[in-house]
């Protein structure tokens, strides 16, 4: 079985691929981004109320971003996917940025200094007919101290009597404003330009991880479910606050453990509630953190309290980290705390409400006494190899074609789609992109995820798999 762990793509298979595509009449558009990295991302930041999201929308090409003339509309950071001049970003939109402020304006700051640390550039949008204000002054004192490469926008810049107020702008100490009006598309380009010279070719896994060191493990769940615990004991020591009340931690601690014969860095993080947006004060703050933490991880461990009853909020929790794309080992704590009959019915719960994530490594520990702690770094080996795993394109195209003569897509309006072939994308987590004559369906799809699952292992990692349905082209004559 040709399976590599170590995300390396040969020369001999990616022609093999480009030569498939170009058989089954694949080409230009239609292979764009195959061979990408993470794309770099661009947070745009400023204070409220400056025409944010409808530059967003400008950017994108598309109206997605919520515009209402009054202040405060957006709040949480929304990323969505642009292309410029043939290179594809990611567009981060954030909430407008004040200064000394409470309550839900302090967390909508909040989310905006966190776009800001997780960009690769930042995009600093500031309004053309108000000029710089006290509040520009001190959120440039933030993407200063974030230390990553800016443009200037002056918004609202609708003729030539305005751009004169956006050449006040340099006394900002950001380098050249770019005059812009969002609403009618004035000017966007040339900044965009300068935003493609900002974000790197090559963008650093800013959601990913960073290659080499020890492989970073975040402990995560929901309040008091032992996480600290559990660092603690992984730890052969007292290295974190653990108490009876719920909530004791509030910033991820990373901490450098020896176990199994390596060094991991495990970052034991704040319970998630219920619902963040719900949260105030500094369980909202800690849930952020916690938040980017899971990002910049490799793989979760997801605490689950075995003595009581699954809850919403765990299988939110595990939801959140497999949409991060991270591995996934699930860690039944607690569980010299269970009898006979709470073991039948945890495990009628895990059939019922984790059926979508049967492929994530399970171990049944016990924080407080120890128990089968030696079973959690295999189950997180065996899932960081999963992350990793690549199929070659012949490996891959020869599994399809059996799946496809076996199992054919179901007649749909008189057609049947077919799969032609496919490529592996990438790893971190496998990202597969299928190539086909129509639309697959979504049950199709997943059809197709297990089939995969069964073939090639790939456990304790989400997989991604996407369509590509070739296009009819007219003939030239």
């Amino acid at each position: 079985m040709s399976i590599e762990t170590n995300g390396a793509v040969d020369d001999a298979d990616y022609a093999e691929f480009m030569a498939l595509a170009a058989e089954e009449g694949f080409e230009g558009e239609d292979l764009e981004g195959l061979n990408e990295g993470p794309m770099p991302v661009l947070a745009v930041v400023g204070r409220p109320n400056v025409g944010k999201s409808t530059l967003v929308n400008r950017i994108i090409g598309r109206r997605e971003a919520v515009v209402e003339d009054k202040p405060g509309v957006t709040r949480d950071r929304v990323s969505y996917e642009a292309t410029w001049n043939g290179r594809r970003f990611k567009v981060l939109d954030t909430g407008g940025w004040e200064i000394d402020v409470l309550g839900l304006d302090a967390m909508v700051a909040a989310q905006a200094e966190l776009g800001i640390e997780t960009a690769d550039a930042v995009l600093f949008v500031v309004d053309a007919n108000v000029g710089a204000t006290d509040t520009d002054e001190a959120l440039i004192k933030i993407i200063r101290r974030a230390g990553k490469p800016t443009v200037l926008c002056a918004n609202k810049v609708d003729g030539q009597s305005t751009e004169v107020e956006a050449t006040y702008l340099w006394s900002l100490g950001l380098g050249e404003p770019y005059p812009v009006s969002a609403l009618h598309g004035r000017g966007s380009g040339d900044l965009l330009d300068a935003v493609m010279a900002a974000l790197p070719d090559a963008p650093p896994q800013t959601f990913g991880v960073p290659t080499g060191g020890p492989r970073r493990v975040a402990l995560i769940g929901r309040p008091n479910v032992g996480k600290s615990s559990l660092l603690n004991k992984v730890a052969g020591e007292e290295r974190v606050v653990v108490n009876e009340l719920a909530g004791t931690t509030r910033d991820p601690v990373d901490e450098m453990i020896e176990l199994g014969g390596k060094t991991w860095k495990f970052v034991d993080t704040a319970g998630i509630r219920r619902r963040v947006h719900l949260t105030a004060g500094a369980d909202f703050y800690a849930s952020l953190r916690t938040s980017a933490a899971l990002e910049k991880a490799e793989v979760a461990v997801v605490l689950v309290d075995a003595s009581e009853t699954l809850a919403e909020q765990d299988t939110r929790i595990i939801t959140m980290a497999v949409e991060a794309g991270r591995a996934v080992v699930i860690a039944y704590n607690k569980w010299d705390q269970i009898d006979e009959e709470r073991r039948y019915y945890l495990e009628r719960e895990i059939e019922k409400d984790l059926v979508q994530v049967q492929w994530a490594p399970r171990v049944n520990v016990s924080a407080k006494t120890g128990r089968h702690m030696e079973k959690l770094v295999p189950a997180i080996e065996t899932a960081l190899a999963g992350w990793e795993t690549r199929i070659s394109t012949a490996r891959l195209n020869a599994f399809l074609g059996e799946l496809v003569a076996g199992h054919p897509h179901p007649v749909r309006g008189g057609k049947q789609p077919r799969i032609l072939f496919g490529t592996q994308a990438g790893v971190k987590p496998p990202r597969f992109v299928l190539f086909a004559s129509g639309f697959l369906e979504a049950g199709y799809r997943r059809f197709v995820e297990r089939r995969l699952r069964e073939e090639f292992g790939f456990v304790g990692t989400p997989i991604s798999i996407s369509v590509r349905v070739r296009e009819k082209r007219k003939r030239t004559k």
